[in-house]
């Protein structure tokens, strides 16, 4: 069964508990009893493991344009060679750049309940995001009460085929998503990206906080666009600082997981939907990627044998 745009445009503007026009289960919430305690006595929400899911990773920054994207999609990527079972899921419900980065489009099926979307798989990830149910240019106007349940359908309605990591692409910033993400979501760890100019470390610092405040285990800190790799003479210039990460992290006293350099090739490619740990797999730029990848996986494992 598939969604229909048309009848997602037009349920999302009606139904504001159910924004992404999932049908209703028999257990719709005019089925279920009124709860026993009074709001105001019931506290936080508790958090929840994602179904088919066993570990996730989300991957922030405190400011847009550092390439956070485009640094958590080759991250999954080199996780999954890794031989995981990985998925991706694009928690910007304002501006999803997953569709584009892994080259997919269309609309995801329902499994055979009607209650929950099917991934979208290519490179063997599944994904899921906003830019499947809506047109590439149409804009989603939403406030915020709509676009925390799109989220929370987008965490607890989607049939996850038994992955190992998840991988959620943060929109930029310390608000209401990332405050419903720390809150409802058994979050393994997360994963700041930044580049090294001091205005951007700024706001990583933020977030890397924001994290601490809410109990998320912060796994470190990616250094994106460390240098810039002239395409020509291979010349290499520190155009947006030297080190900046590497010194904030060390201040942060959290690890430091690698950097990337800022290449032509790593911005075509990822424009083109071809990422360059798949599409270039053997180039320098993918194994800066495969190293921050081994890094987080290992940290996480490392995190599960001293839980044990």
């Amino acid at each position: 069964m598939i969604l229909g745009r048309r009848f997602f445009s037009h349920t999302r503007q009606i139904l504001h508990e159910n924004p992404l026009g999932l049908p209703r289960s028999p257990r719709s919430a005019a089925a279920r009893p009124p709860p026993t305690m009074p709001r105001a006595q019931r506290g936080l929400p508790k958090k929840l493991p994602i179904p088919g899911v066993k570990k996730v990773v989300v991957v922030s920054s405190g400011k847009g344009g550092v390439g956070k994207s485009t640094t958590a999609v080759n991250i999954a990527l080199a996780t999954a060679a890794m031989k995981h079972r990985v998925g991706i899921l694009d928690a910007d419900i304002f501006g999803p750049s997953v569709p584009s980065l892994m080259n997919l489009q269309g609309e995801p099926d329902l499994t055979e309940t009607g209650d929950r979307l099917v991934p979208l798989i290519n490179y063997g990830v599944q994904c899921m995001s906003m830019g499947f149910l809506v047109d590439k240019e149409a804009p989603v106007v939403w406030r915020g009460l709509m676009v925390m349940k799109a989220l929370q359908q987008l965490l607890h309605q989607v049939a996850w085929d038994n992955l190992d990591y998840l991988f959620v692409d943060m929109p930029p910033g310390t608000g209401d998503v990332q405050l419903t993400l720390s809150q409802q979501v058994v979050i393994d760890g997360a994963v700041i990206v930044s580049t090294p100019q001091d205005i951007a470390l700024i706001d990583a610092v933020k977030g890397t906080n924001m994290f601490k405040k809410v109990d998320v285990p912060i796994l470190g800190l990616v250094q994106n666009m460390s240098l810039f790799v002239c395409p020509n003479c291979n010349h290499e210039t520190h155009i947006f600082g030297q080190d900046g990460a590497a010194r904030m992290a060390e201040k942060l006293d959290i690890p430091f997981l690698g950097e990337v350099p800022l290449h032509a090739d790593i911005c075509q490619l990822s424009d083109a939907g071809q990422p360059i740990v798949v599409s270039h797999p053997e180039s320098s730029f993918a194994t800066h990627y495969r190293s921050i990848a081994t890094n987080i996986v290992h940290a996480l494992e490392t995190s599960s044998d001293n839980e044990k």
